[in-house]
């Protein structure tokens, strides 16, 4: 019962995300930290650990983006090569719930990646 509970949270979390931040992927590293602090309910630790790294995706990934040669599915290739350098150290950041729901948003990303 209890995981169902869990379970129902995090796509109740995920919905909301879906509805609230789904511009996630143009915004800075501090807006899409404050979006990820919702969506995955950070402490204040997790987000002081987590803002380097999304600062460091950050320009790697609008280059991605913003590369107009690359097709819909290179381009969420590339994006799922820059999130699979920085997930072992955001794994050992978050909660096993809070990744779970971590690798639910970073998937959203990659599928709206290759609608572009």
């Amino acid at each position: 019962m209890k995981q169902g509970m869990l379970f129902a949270a995090a796509v109740l979390c995920c919905c909301v995300f879906l509805l609230v931040g789904g511009k996630l992927q143009a915004q800075s590293p501090a807006v899409e930290l404050q979006q990820l602090s919702q969506a995955l309910s950070l402490s204040p630790e997790q987000k002081t650990r987590l803002l380097p790294i999304l600062e460091a995706e950050a320009p790697k990934i609008a280059d991605v983006k913003n590369n107009p040669s690359l097709t819909p599915k290179q381009r969420a290739l590339e994006i799922r090569t820059i999130h699979q350098q920085s997930d072992p150290e955001v794994e050992r950041i978050l909660s096993a719930q809070q990744y779970k729901e971590w690798e639910v948003i970073r998937q959203q990303e990659l599928e709206r990646a290759m609608e572009k």
